[in-house]
């Protein structure tokens, strides 16, 4: 857990030290990617707002280090634009002050259900490999292969793709998409689906402007076209 009010560090540490959680601490940004980079946790609970490096900045760095620990922002800021950066960098979940320590324990216990088996803070999928015309994705590996070369997909577009590909050819709405990706209903936060999808079709499309395989459906949502063969 990584905030600098020390009174929001002492209730929340006692809070989830009482859930049966080993809570570590610091109060600054720089210490946080430290500890995450040589440490392996279940979560991080990350302020927006610290000493020297910001949340925001932990979060990108960690993500560019391959660390997919779940990260949930914690910050006094409400704002649309900091909660799309921050979730568009790789932040799992986002939690505005004040808030509960029951609520914090609801989205650790919520995130938990939705991810893969978990171990030493990374991810553990199952084995499973979808080949497609021009790309293949292999979810054990967190990879994505258009044409025999790797692209590089921030997590949140690895898991919307996993998402798609798992439910071919049936029509998704935004709100089941935020739902199933992110984990809750972000109410009003379609522009986020939108712009996943956008940045998945600059990536996998043969032609992001006409796109073969993530189709809208107008007035609806997406649809994930294409002959999927899982081995």
């Amino acid at each position: 857990m990584v905030d600098d009010e020390s009174a929001i560090v002492t209730l929340l540490k006692y809070n989830l030290e009482n859930e049966g959680y080993q809570v570590t601490t610091c109060d600054n940004g720089q210490a946080a990617f430290e500890l995450a980079l040589a440490n392996s946790f279940d979560f991080i609970l990350l302020d927006l707002m610290l000493p020297g490096l910001d949340g925001i900045e932990v979060t990108k760095r960690l993500r560019q280090e391959k660390v997919q620990t779940p990260i949930i922002m914690i910050t006094a800021k409400n704002s649309e634009y900091d909660k799309i950066i921050g979730l568009e960098l790789g932040a799992d979940d986002y939690l505005t002050k004040p808030f509960s320590p029951r609520e914090v324990i609801a989205r650790l216990k919520a995130i938990s259900r939705r991810l893969p088996v978990q171990e030493a803070g990374q991810l553990k999928v199952e084995k499973e490999r979808y080949h497609f015309a021009d790309f293949t994705v292999d979810l054990a590996n967190v990879a994505v292969v258009v044409h025999g070369r790797k692209v590089k997909l921030t997590p949140k577009e690895f898991e919307l793709l996993a998402y798609f590909v798992k439910r071919p050819n049936r029509v998704l709405s935004r709100d089941k998409l935020l739902s199933g990706v992110w984990g809750y209903d972000y109410a009003g936060q379609t522009r986020l689906v939108d712009m996943h999808v956008s940045h998945l079709r600059e990536k996998i499309e043969p032609n992001p402007k006409q796109p073969q395989y993530i189709q809208t459906i107008r007035g609806f949502g997406y649809r994930f076209t294409g002959e999927v063969n899982e081995t």
